[in-house]
């Protein structure tokens, strides 16, 4: 199975079309004289911007999921077409745009945002409406599992809610034991940004690095914004640290890890998957190499199931890398597209005329999707987590990230 193309249909469909029943009125949903019913999936990501090469990977490769969608007619008598709105990183424009997207009767779900703070200003937004929400990227734990995830009070705030990458909960841990266990480490500075993302990563670092006899020699934070960080770089250099690691995204981790570097620590930046892009490597220059970055999943090309994918994105030209989210957009994209297939299947070839009907069942569909996506196997928890726990470590090795291990963790 992991062989074969992404391109066919996960569940048996009765062949000919079948007639679906407009979502909201027939001037609003349908496509007149072609007879097919229009949906649209949202998508919020940075599309301008200092995160905006990641935001327009995860962009490119949810359109590419909705083209494919249409051309091999994966839900008969359904057309989807993409609606992205650039939230350019603030949580502010993010409850904006999922605002907007719940107010078009058009729209079954969205994909996104990349921030988990962003994120989280989505959610009730979408809950409220009934409607689906599926991430690529976010990781903070809190989204799925609620404030009191560490203490073990785990209680999903939204069931409206879904991700497809892997969280901090076990990203930070996943570094830990790297830097521990493998490159023998003992003593650790910690810097974050402060924000939702990257004060839970380095949290969940530090509380593994410190459980299996690490030492942590120093903590700080940074402002994201600045790109000044000589104060901080030379905390870093007096502390005899064996490394760095950082909270937080590469437009400031990428200047902080050169300038520790500078400041005469020559010393490895380590961070999570939010540094696992090239344009980490572009701004530190020669001074990331030796620097490490985990990420969500294996990497795509060693993965059968991302062949497909791959081929697909570079035959659509986009102009712009897929990036680190790019496979994990498509499966978030091809998650909702399975969830109507699902309801449609249901209703005997019909989606409910009412949108907020329809939304809901979408809702519910969505928790029980399985595919085999361009990341591997895609399903959900009882917390809307994937249950994909694979994860991998980059090494920045002559100007590129290579992969040093891949390995699924287990608590």
């Amino acid at each position: 199975m992991r062989h074969r193309s992404l391109l066919i249909l996960t569940t048996a469909v009765t062949a000919g079309a079948l007639t679906l029943s407009a979502c909201g009125s027939r001037g609003d949903s349908d496509d007149g004289a072609s007879g097919k019913t229009t949906l649209v999936i949202g998508l919020d990501a940075p599309l301008t911007g200092d995160l905006s090469v990641l935001g327009q990977g995860i962009k490119n490769s949810a359109d590419l999921a909705i083209k494919i969608a249409n051309k091999n007619e994966e839900v008969p008598g359904v057309t989807f077409e993409l609606q992205a709105l650039d939230d350019v990183a603030q949580a502010a424009t993010g409850l904006q745009n999922a605002t907007k997207f719940v107010g078009n009767k058009k729209v079954i779900g969205a994909v996104g945002p990349l921030n988990s703070n962003v994120g989280q200003s989505m959610q009730k937004v979408f809950a409220n409406a009934g409607m689906v929400q599926v991430s690529p990227a976010n990781t903070a734990p809190e989204l799925t599992q609620g404030a009191g995830w560490r203490t073990g009070e785990k209680k999903r705030p939204f069931d409206t809610y879904f991700r497809t990458s892997t969280t901090d909960a076990i990203q930070g841990p996943f570094a830990a034991r790297y830097m521990y266990e493998e490159k023998k480490f003992r003593k650790v500075f910690v810097i974050d940004d402060k924000k939702t993302y990257g004060a839970g990563l380095a949290g969940t670092f530090k509380d593994e690095f410190t459980k299996l006899g690490g030492k942590v020699v120093g903590t700080d934070h940074v402002n994201p914004e600045d790109k000044d960080f000589s104060a901080v770089a030379t905390k870093v250099s007096r502390s005899g640290a064996d490394f760095v690691y950082y909270g937080g995204e590469f437009p400031a981790g990428a200047p902080l890890a050169d300038q520790i570097k500078k400041a005469g620590a020559k010393i490895p930046t380590v961070g999570g998957d939010a540094l696992f892009s090239a344009e980490y490597i572009n701004l530190a220059k020669k001074n990331s190499e030796g620097d490490f970055a985990t990420s969500v999943g294996a990497p795509l090309e060693t993965l059968d199931t991302a062949k497909t994918f791959m081929k697909n994105y570079k035959d659509a030209k986009y102009g712009v890398p897929y990036e680190a989210y790019g496979g994990y957009s498509y499966d978030s994209t091809w998650a909702i597209i399975q969830a109507v297939k699902a309801v449609v299947e249901k209703n005997d070839g019909k989606l409910p005329s009412d949108i907020n009907e329809a939304r809901k069942q979408v809702v519910e569909a969505t928790q029980n999707v399985k595919f085999q996506g361009v990341s591997g196997d895609i399903g959900f928890d009882e917390f809307g987590d994937t249950t994909n726990r694979q994860l991998s470590m980059y090494e920045v090795k002559d100007g590129k990230h290579a992969p040093v291990k891949i390995d699924t963790f287990d608590d």
